[in-house]
């Protein structure tokens, strides 16, 4: 059985955790609480779900974790919770596997009434999907238990997890019957920022430039476990090259496990994120459904649901549209990079060489594909932008915004992808661009912009003034075609 520590040891335990300042504060609410808490974490996977809740509760008390396994049978998982059972207990005594999950969680009740009631106990029971399958009476037996002898524990914490975030929302957070209004708390763990990429890095000792960090970032994105791959003294090219383009690196087979461990019948959601990915500016609902061959049933719904839930794909409709049509673009760097650029030497039945990436990053499709990854790494990074814009201090809506003129029609259209519609009568559109050298606006750049300055006017119908920002890598130099164009602008460090 874990033991309580000394407050020296929970501190050490904490001090393992980077970032997560947020996600700390609750968890340290819930600990403290003096009440019994039902807390649900969810996000995608491999973005440290179960490193945190470990990290942080398994030295503060009686700490009991059970991890379901995939595609396990019921006798499987009672198997797995007699031995866990049987190592926080009783030490490692042979246990008798329980005959059900009410059984398994009686056995569960009995130890907990031999606790003193000042000692905390954490039960924690990880990918939850996976334990709580179709007829193995999971979610019936832990709603019974919590409702009937749990919740009323002042010292007790329960914690359930899951990588599938659809099931998660469907069937705990957002479910009508079951374990519904039973939670207490909800963390929804999202990818690192780049500050907390920064830290994490810095951590391993692994040093980079902020231009270093930026491509790192267009490729791995937040995701611990794929920066725990990048080792100290090795470049960042380096990193990529042999992570996402030798057969033996984490990532170059890392998106078929992914998605056979989050979804059902993968092939369709595989046709769904590689139709998004081809449209660089987002897809519509529509388009998407005539490109991957889907019917507009409750199926595709249902699977445009999980991919958004799993932190894949983004869906927006522009603002101010008075048509509420649905777009689509995919916001996980990985999967984005994956399909643009491993799958298609996958396919090939080859590896890269030991200089693949420094040669293909060089060339005008990487250039392109390097244009929209900074995009999305921007628009993940939109408190950031606020601050370094000084507009943190005032109220303001959020979006993205386009304008498409009719089929057959002269009108010109025009994409906006960041704006704040501000109270203070201002629309500030941002414009992003990413040049690993500072950037100069020329004519043609400064045509275009002014283009899509007049195109907002003319459609948004606002009595606002309309400003422009640049938010650019290494910055922005001044010229005759910026100085009455441009407002403000904001480099790439300043997201950090």
């Amino acid at each position: 059985m874990y033991n309580q520590p000394n407050v020296e040891g929970s501190y050490m335990a904490e001090q393992k955790i980077i970032g997560r300042k947020k996600e700390l504060k609750a968890l340290k609410t819930i600990y403290n609480s003096g009440e019994s808490e039902f807390l649900a974490v969810y996000g995608r996977r491999r973005v440290g779900k179960t490193y945190l809740i470990r990290e942080f509760f398994k030295n503060k008390g009686t700490y009991f974790e059970l991890t379901g396994q995939k595609e396990g049978t019921l006798a499987e998982q009672l198997e797995n919770f007699a031995t866990v059972f049987s190592e926080t207990f009783f030490e490692g005594m042979s246990v008798k596997r329980p005959k059900s999950w009410k059984k398994a969680f009686a056995l569960l009740t009995k130890q907990l009434d031999k606790l003193p009631k000042g000692k905390k106990c954490i039960l924690f029971f990880d990918e939850l999907p996976w334990l709580a399958r179709a007829r193995s009476g999971f979610v019936q037996a832990l709603d019974y238990y919590w409702n009937r002898y749990w919740s009323s524990r002042r010292n007790l914490i329960l914690i359930v997890c899951g990588s599938a975030a659809s099931w998660m929302l469907d069937h705990l957070i957002n479910a009508k019957g079951g374990l519904y209004n039973r939670l207490t708390r909800v963390i929804l763990l999202r990818p690192y920022t780049l500050g907390e990429t920064l830290d994490y890095l810095n951590a391993k000792g692994v040093r980079c430039t902020d231009k270093q960090l930026c491509n790192l970032y267009m490729v791995f994105g937040g995701i611990p476990y794929y920066l725990k791959q990048v080792s100290k003294g090795m470049s960042v090219a380096q990193a990529i090259n042999r992570v996402c383009f030798q057969k033996e690196g984490l990532l170059y087979s890392e998106f078929d496990r992914l998605f056979k461990s989050l979804f059902d019948g993968a092939e369709v959601h595989h046709k769904i994120v590689k139709a998004v990915s081809k449209s660089r500016k987002g897809i519509s609902r529509d388009a998407l459904i005539k490109e991957v061959g889907a019917t507009t049933g409750g199926t595709f719904k249902k699977r445009l649901f999980e991919l958004e839930a799993a932190g894949f794909i983004q869906s927006y409709i522009p603002y101010g549209n008075k048509r509420k049509e649905q777009f689509y673009r995919i916001i996980d760097e990985y999967v984005f990079f994956y399909l643009h650029w491993i799958s298609p030497l996958k396919k090939r039945g080859v590896e890269g060489g030991k200089s693949y990436w420094q040669a293909k990053a060089k060339t005008p499709k990487a250039v392109a594909w390097m244009g929209y990854a900074f995009e999305t790494l921007c628009l993940k990074h939109v408190d950031q932008i606020k601050e370094a814009l000084e507009l943190d201090a005032i109220a303001c809506e959020t979006g993205s915004w386009r304008y498409l003129p009719k089929e057959g029609s002269r009108d010109q259209g025009a994409q906006v992808d960041l704006l704040f519609d501000r109270d203070d009568g201002i629309i500030t559109l941002c414009e992003i661009k990413f040049s690993e050298k500072v950037f100069t606006v020329d004519k043609a750049c400064a045509k275009e912009l002014a283009k899509k300055l007049t195109v907002f006017e003319k459609y948004f119908k606002t009595n606002k003034q309309v400003q422009l920002a640049m938010i650019t890598f290494a910055g922005m130099k001044d010229s005759i075609w910026s100085e009455d164009l441009i407002d403000q602008d904001m480099i790439f460090e300043e997201l950090f």
